[in-house]
């Protein structure tokens, strides 16, 4: 058989944490910085859980 590739839009936008959580960066923080609140871009710099919904597509995209 030959073997799955993993989805590269997914790889580059996507990580799996230890305990198999899937990770994602939020959006809004690319341009247009400086209308936008301190406040605002730094909460958006933290990663954030994939929802559980999504969460089971992203898996097989990574080929998980």
């Amino acid at each position: 058989m030959p073997k799955n590739k993993t989805h590269s839009g997914a790889k580059k936008r996507f990580r799996v944490t230890g305990s198999g959580k899937v990770m994602r960066e939020r959006a809004n923080k690319r341009h247009l910085l400086e209308v936008k609140p301190s406040t605002r871009t730094r909460r958006l710099s933290v990663d954030a859980v994939v929802a559980p919904a999504d969460a089971k597509k992203v898996k097989k995209l990574l080929g998980l």
